[in-house]
């Protein structure tokens, strides 16, 4: 079920991934990297870590718009700055008010949305797709205009899911947002259950309706070796493992073709 999820993701898409700390699909991407998927356009909701440093790493990707591209503690994504020094991807540099905001359009099906909080950066004169217009309410007043962000696919990894389809993500509001703004929502979970989430009143407010998932597949463990709140935290030694060997192209190689070998996440 989890080669069928990456499957699912063709050349060419646009998908949004989860932040390291809220639920990655860690999983599902180790199968597209088998897979040799390429010219992703990733969305980092709203910063990017782990995961897509793999991905740029491994050439799946051809660009990335996202607030941040870290490892946390362990430092700069090596990978990804290898890329961006390399100029081998396209990096839309954004904010997290402004990932929010735009994926927000997407998921209400507006063309743009508008945001403050941006004029005077630099960011606006490096992002043509921004524009800056008067204020038609106000005078002397200008604003930021975002355009939407529809992503082909969201990606994401979640505590449960049950017969239907219904997701519960708990108080991970961005695994919302995901869904509502993505055409396709792909999920992996922690556990199925038997039981109707949404005739659940007390976990009902925490659950995406089934309408909104397109693919959800059984996957224990499958954030592993990152952090899922509830259900284990960071593998600190897997993760520090691979800051270290992934400094190097020679490095990241080793370790992905270890990690590709590997009968589990945690490697």
């Amino acid at each position: 079920m989890i080669a069928r999820l990456a499957a699912a993701i063709p050349d060419g898409a646009t998908v949004a991934l989860a932040q390291d700390s809220v639920g990655v699909a860690m999983a599902v991407t180790r199968e597209l990297v088998r897979r040799g998927v390429r010219d992703l356009d990733l969305v980092g909701v709203p910063i990017s870590g782990m995961q897509a440093d793999v991905l740029i790493g491994a050439g799946c990707v051809r660009s990335i718009e996202t607030s941040a591209v870290t490892l946390g503690e362990f430092g700069t994504a090596p990978r990804f700055a290898a890329a961006l020094k390399a100029g081998t991807i396209r990096v839309l540099d954004s904010t997290c008010p402004a990932i929010h905001a735009a994926l927000q359009a997407g998921q209400k099906g507006l063309p743009f949305m508008p945001l403050r909080g941006l004029i005077g950066t630099d960011l606006v004169r490096h992002r043509p797709d921004w524009k800056v217009i008067d204020n038609p309410f106000g005078a002397d007043d200008p604003i930021v205009l975002l355009p939407a962000i529809r992503p082909d696919f969201g990606l994401f990894h979640a505590p449960l899911a049950d017969r239907h389809g219904n997701v519960w993500i708990g108080r991970q509001r961005d695994l919302l947002t995901i869904a509502h703004a993505s055409q396709r929502s792909l999920v992996t979970v922690e556990a199925m259950t038997d039981d109707d989430l949404m005739g659940d009143e007390s976990r009902a407010a925490g659950v995406i309706p089934a309408i909104y998932v397109t693919h959800v597949a059984l996957a224990p463990g499958g954030a592993k070796p990152l952090k899922f709140v509830g259900h284990y935290a960071r593998d600190e030694a897997a993760v520090g493992r691979y800051a270290a060997m992934a400094r190097t192209e020679s490095g990241f190689r080793e370790w992905l073709d270890q990690w590709l070998q590997a009968d589990t996440v945690t490697a």
